[in-house]
């Protein structure tokens, strides 16, 4: 019924690359949501829609045009072209008729919405019964279509229409209807289910409550495309804010909601930001700007003079002209509203349109009628049970009086008429729990007991009056109070939820950045793979060359190697803007030579020229770059060269490019030592032999190199890839004894499953954003130690890349496992790690681990791969879940063989609630499973102590 912006904003960009069946539902996606959002471009995708139904049978082709219809009628509703609406609400209703044989449920969430479109318009046009009506036929149809967000929005929006009617009636009829903890529901139901709740709260006064419900409310329409709701929600925040004295704040909200009306051009929506402007500033006592506003709203307002705003506008403007003595038109305005109150039924306009018709009338010299009209008020309020109406009455009733001579009431107790309807309301306002009685009241009742005669009593009801006055002034401070409360409370959720989308976009980013980074590194296996396959130094240069410009911005590339003597460097190989550079000599020496200085210091440099034009130590013949970045060229403890990269961009190398071109350096220095080896070799037989006695040793520490990884000195993938379907050969063979011999005790109590576990650093990117790679870099050389204190050394630990670690336990019983998991996570969590400054630092981390083979009847179900990927997803739970934990999955005797690795990794919540699967965690809580908060109750054979 009302899609979220991020849904219609993925619907949108996924548009130019579907078609056929696929790109039909999008169209009508879009043009749909889109209807108050955008009504114009809804209607050009209705037009693109149009040509495609050809292909559709009758009933699915009559189900597309009844919501093309709807397209239509909603924003022609919302313009105040109700007939239009109608007109095209009844046309989607005949089509939905049409395929609701074949298409029972789908043809009746297409009814609830036509439904929906013709109660606002009724309401609009002041058929309050027929509203009702269609309201109730789109509630059959919600239960019909079992669509429980259309059923909650249609029972919320009838409660809300009850509330306006007969607010303690409606309160007891829909309380019991919705539970208090919105959370439970769908966010836009929860947003109308808001508004309903602020509606009653409202009602009882308990404006800083109906407040709060109402933002919820607000938040959600404006966040689901719903326009026109949004308005009227802020309006009516505005008012609750205005009845509470804030102003201020209350025109703030009435100004947000006429920001959003004024673009649309919907008149209701204009006229009643307007109105409701109007009377905040008439209670201000601003009137000349009160009216201005008031007449604008009214002629805005004046093609639907059925509708409840309407009636609102017109009582504004009866007070409106009572506050400034123009009791003619005030009569002439509460005449109007008597008859749109009877119109509507709403028991608020016939009883206050009577109380101001009274008013009008005494102060126009009619007291008759003024009479008649103040008694008709009283007993309105007196048949709804409205004991602030009928105090209200009774104070005109007082006032008549007091301004003409005319008969006695019946039944009076009191001396005179003013003094018994005065009591009157005094009793009434007796019997209201919490009620504050208003000075003006008491002291009327104290004015009469003097005039009278009777001065003890006066005295007593003046001291009332003074206390009542004190407790009304201390409620406005309440009041003020629970506005500046609302209000923080807004401020700091906005503040939040604005802290919670940053939050999301980092991580976002921060995958993006894992994902390039992870495919920049297979690239990188590949192009070292290619230039360490060259034995001639000029093959090197050139593969290097190309490969640089693939993956950097890179105007200048040179090599430069160390000559036999050590003293100098020559540019063996240069490349700037397509030139080739000369052979340049640099002094090792140098003190102004990046070259040289990145030689003699062996390690990177990183120049960063801020100033463009002014390039220090500019060599003659090259152009002036801004970014500058040299690497050595080493293997092991010998430095070959230095090869540097050179843009005319500012800080053109970040990280990544920093990385790459790193380990192109590492490939050059490999492939450049082993071509320079190669050439020694051709000398002599006895310096061949020797050669390749060096040559072996380099291809054996090269074979060391790519097994291993450098910074933590454990083995890296392709160590795991090399070995790995050794051992899982070897668990084959433990499970299959079974099927050839009978087993014997020795047999049992081996040791042959392997468990993989994903071990992963928590937060660790904070550790190099705040203290740097080095601090990153320390704290992975610790998380080995830990790791090789936890596993045994005939077991795997690999880094498996970042700071996450894969570990194959070999030849060990599943049912140990926990308890590793469990030692690991303490190894962490229970000891600092101490950085290169000598701080240190509290770090966890979570791990996920399942065991191979996953299914022991079927050991071969599931691959190697496929189950670190379940460790993987037991990681996953364990980082949703709160980090600082570990999770796994244990099949059951109740998994079904086929299909599970798929449901494992895309219904694993369902999987769980069938008993598929075990999930096994130290965490006691909720966990979390695909992004989905679920409740998995934990293996109960699990205790840690």
């Amino acid at each position: 019924m009302f899609a979220l912006d991020d849904e219609l904003a993925q619907w949108d960009a996924a548009l130019p690359e579907v078609q056929g069946s696929e790109r039909l539902q999008l169209l009508m996606a879009l043009a749909w949501h889109l209807r108050q959002r955008d009504p114009a471009r809804a209607q050009q995708l209705s037009a693109d829609i149009v040509p495609l139904l050809a292909v559709l049978t009758p009933d699915a082709a009559a189900l597309y045009r009844a919501r093309l219809q709807l397209v239509i009628a909603e924003p022609a509703w919302l313009r105040g072209e109700l007939d239009t609406a109608r007109y095209y609400a009844e046309q989607a209703l005949h089509l939905c008729e049409q395929a609701a044989a074949t298409q029972p449920a789908a043809a009746a969430a297409c009814r609830v919405d036509a439904c929906w479109v013709m109660a606002w318009a009724s309401n609009d046009r002041g058929h309050s019964a027929d509203g009702d009506h269609w309201l109730r036929q789109a509630a059959a149809a919600a239960r019909v279509a079992a669509d429980p967000v259309r059923i909650d929005i249609i029972d919320a929006a009838s409660g809300i229409c009850d509330a306006f009617g007969d607010g303690l009636a409606a309160q007891q009829r829909w309380q019991g209807r919705f539970g208090s903890d919105l959370d439970a529901v769908a966010p836009i139901a929860a947003g109308w289910i808001s508004d309903f709740f602020g509606t009653c709260a409202f009602q009882r006064s308990e404006y800083g409550r109906a407040i709060g419900h109402l933002m919820r409310s607000f938040e959600t329409a404006l966040a689901t495309g719903q326009i026109r709701r949004s308005i009227i929600v802020a309006t009516n925040i505005g008012n609750g804010f205005t009845s509470l004295n804030a102003h201020e704040a209350a025109l703030d909200w009435m100004q947000r909601g006429l920001d959003l009306a004024r673009p649309t051009g919907w008149p209701l929506s204009i006229g009643m930001c307007l109105m409701q402007t109007a009377e905040t500033l008439r209670q201000l006592g601003q009137r000349d700007a009160a009216q201005s506003l008031l007449r604008e709203a009214l002629n805005t307002l004046a093609p639907l003079s059925g509708s409840r705003a309407y009636a609102v506008a017109l009582e504004y403007q009866g007070d409106l002209a009572l506050d400034l003595g123009n009791h003619v038109a005030a009569l002439e305005s509460f005449t109007r509203l008597a008859a749109r109150g009877d119109a509507l039924r709403q028991n608020d306009f016939q009883s206050s349109a009577r109380r101001g018709q009274a008013h009008a009338l005494s102060h126009l010299a009619r007291p008759a009628d003024a009479l008649a009209a103040a008694q008709a008020a009283l007993a309105l309020a007196r048949d709804h049970g409205d004991a602030s109406s009928q105090i209200a009455a009774l104070n005109v009733l007082a006032d008549i009086h007091a301004r003409h001579t005319l008969p006695a009431p019946e039944l009076m107790m009191a001396p005179n008429a003013m003094l018994h309807y005065l009591n009157l309301a005094l009793e009434i306002a007796a019997t209201i729990e919490g009620y504050t009685v208003p000075g003006a009241l008491l002291d009327a009742a104290a004015r009469e007991y003097a005039a009278i005669g009777d001065y003890e009593r006066a005295y007593n009801i003046s001291l009332r009056a003074g206390a009542a006055r004190d407790q009304t002034h201390s409620k406005e401070a309440t009041n003020r109070a629970i506005a500046m409360q609302v209000q923080y409370q807004t401020e700091r959720a906005q503040t939040e939820g604005e802290h919670h989308r940053q939050l999301a976009a980092a991580e976002a980013q921060r995958a993006e950045v894992l994902q390039q980074t992870s495919a920049t590194l297979e690239h990188l296996s590949a192009i070292g793979q290619e230039i360490t396959a060259h034995l001639d130094a000029a093959a090197v240069f050139r593969a290097l060359d190309r490969h640089v410009h693939g993956l950097l911005d890179a105007t200048h590339f040179s090599i430069f190697l160390l000559q036999p003597d050590g003293e100098s460097l020559v540019c063996e190989f240069g490349i700037e803007a397509g030139t080739q550079l000369p052979r340049v000599r640099i002094a090792a020496a140098d003190p102004s030579a990046n070259t040289a200085r990145c030689l003699r210091e062996r390690r990177e440099i990183l120049v960063e020229l801020e100033d463009e034009g002014v390039t220090p130590n500019l060599i003659p013949g090259t152009l002036p770059t801004q970014s500058l970045l040299f690497a050595p060229l080493r293997v092991g403890e010998r430095v070959l060269g230095v090869m540097t990269v050179q843009s005319l961009l500012a800080h053109a190398y970040g990280e990544r490019e920093r990385l790459i071109f790193r380990t192109l350096c590492a490939y050059g220095a490999i492939a450049l030592d082993n071509a320079s080896a190669y050439r020694q070799v051709a000398a002599t037989q006895e310096q061949l032999l020797e050669k390749n006695l060096e040559l072996e040793q380099a291809y054996k520490a090269l074979e060391e190199v790519s097994l291993t990884d450098q910074l933590t000195g454990l083995r890296n993938r392709r160590f795991f890839l090399q070995n790995v379907d050794a051992d899982v050969a070897l668990s084959l063979r433990g499970y299959d004894v079974g099927q050839h011999r009978e087993l014997t005790e020795c047999d049992l109590h081996a040791a042959k499953d392997l468990v993989f576990f994903m071990v992963d650093l928590d937060h660790f990117k904070e550790v190099n954003d705040r203290y740097g790679h080095a601090a990153g870099d320390s704290i992975l050389v610790q998380m080995q130690e830990r790791l090789r204190e936890v596993f045994r050394e005939s077991d795997y630990v690999i880094r498996w890349g970042g700071e996450e670690f894969l570990v194959l336990a070999r030849a060990t019983h599943r049912d140990e496992a926990p308890g590793v998991a469990e030692r690991m996570r303490r190894a962490v969590a229970e000891r600092d790690f101490e950085l290169p400054d000598g701080e240190r630092l509290s770090k966890t981390c979570s791990i996920g681990f399942a065991c191979f083979p996953f299914l022991p009847e079927q050991p071969r179900l599931l691959s190697w791969s496929q189950v670190v990927e379940l460790a993987d997803q037991g990681l996953y739970i364990a980082k949703r879940s709160g980090r600082n934990a570990w999770a796994a999955l244990y099949s059951t005797e109740a998994a079904r063989p086929e299909g599970v690795f798929p449901r494992l990794m895309q219904q694993l919540g369902q999987a769980v609630t069938d008993g598929e699967v075990r999930l096994v965690s130290n965490l006691t809580g909720p966990l979390v499973l695909s992004g989905e908060r679920r409740r998995i109750g934990l293996s109960s054979d699990l205790e840690l102590s």
